[in-house]
């Protein structure tokens, strides 16, 4: 297994707040990380920051507690990767399966597509009581 150049980890309310603190997250990441290309940097914390955003506006807490946003990014020679835990979130399925499907003029669906198109994978999981995103970007450079 490829060694980790660097890890972040950030859990919070799931508010815009805890979605601005992720800049700084990455502002010390890159620092850490200076060898990612800047195209990489720009279209990753882009999707992570989209992502971390869905959280805050569509995820629906499973019980009256309130929901709490998790973000865990790790930082490999040739491959970013971010899982953004939606923590205590109702079941959902946000159709991941054919982004093209969605309607471009559409309000709904718009930041699924700039996250499809920004990473090379996006995955949506269970585990247990929380929705988890997995979005991975290999480096241009690989």
């Amino acid at each position: 297994m490829p060694e980790v150049l660097a890890r972040s980890t950030r859990q919070g309310l799931a508010t815009g707040a805890t979605v601005d603190a992720l800049h700084e997250d990455f502002e010390t990441l890159w620092r850490k990380a200076d060898f990612v290309p800047d195209m990489d940097r720009m279209a990753f914390s882009t999707a992570v920051i989209e992502a971390a955003s869905n959280v805050v506006q569509h995820a629906v807490p499973a019980s009256d507690t309130p929901l709490q946003l998790g973000v865990e990014i790790t930082i490999w020679s040739r491959r970013l990767e971010a899982r953004i835990s939606e923590i205590g979130a109702a079941p959902s399925s946000p159709g991941l399966s054919n982004p093209s499907e969605i309607d471009d003029e559409s309000e709904s669906g718009r930041g699924l597509n700039l996250i499809h198109a920004l990473v090379s994978t996006v995955t949506f999981e269970r585990h247990g009581e929380d929705n988890v995103w997995v979005l991975c970007r290999d480096s241009s450079e690989a």
